[in-house]
């Protein structure tokens, strides 16, 4: 019997990346809806994630946190998905997914929260300027279909995702290469389902 498959998740929450991430595994999944004043916190779900935030997943005995590790890890606990390219030619998978998970999120975060730094202390940031960090991920996807490997994998769940996030915060106006990236993201058929039922869930979350 195969191991079963637990997502916790909110539906405005970050939880959002991880959802599309499953409708493209395409395989069974349970969902468990947290909201965010009480059961998140609860003692229950503490110990899945000590840190009482969503996504998290269950999947038999492992437990994975933390959305672009939940996206990594489906893509290797699924290869029948093919969201993963060849070991070999995952330099790119590795450092656009991780990029964003790291630089382009904390400037993404450091904006909504109005805070810059004054500019003799931005050496001290991974991301040194919010300018800087976008420009680096346009480098990366312009005039490409996807962010690594010449095609669809999870590095373009979690880049896309982010920018999409940006977007609908309205901290980043898109380019024109950001939006030829993420126009053919957003018609993909995991996509929507993703987007629909977490739309039909945020009734439930508040």
């Amino acid at each position: 019997m195969a191991d079963t498959l637990t997502f916790y998740t909110n539906p405005q929450s970050r939880g959002q990346i991880v959802r599309w991430m499953l409708e493209e595994v395409g395989v069974p999944y349970e969902t468990v809806l947290l909201d965010f004043r009480e059961n998140m916190k609860s003692p229950e779900y503490l110990r899945i994630n000590p840190m009482g935030k969503v996504p998290a997943i269950t999947h038999g005995d492992a437990v994975v946190t933390e959305s672009a590790a939940i996206c990594a890890y489906l893509a290797d606990a699924f290869p029948q998905a093919g969201l993963a390219p060849a070991p070999a030619d995952r330099a790119d998978y590795y450092r656009w997914m991780f990029f964003a998970a790291g630089p382009l999120e904390a400037a993404f975060t450091n904006k909504a929260m109005g805070w810059e730094a004054p500019p003799e202390r931005r050496m001290m940031l991974g991301y040194g300027t919010f300018d800087l960090a976008i420009a680096a991920v346009e480098n990366a996807i312009k005039q490409k279909a996807f962010v690594a490997g010449g095609r669809f994998s999870a590095a373009d769940v979690y880049v896309g995702s982010v920018l999409d996030f940006m977007i609908n915060f309205k901290l980043l106006e898109p380019s024109t290469v950001v939006t030829d990236y993420l126009a053919p993201l957003r018609k993909r058929a995991a996509y929507r389902r993703a987007k629909e039922i977490d739309a039909a869930l945020v009734p439930q979350s508040a």
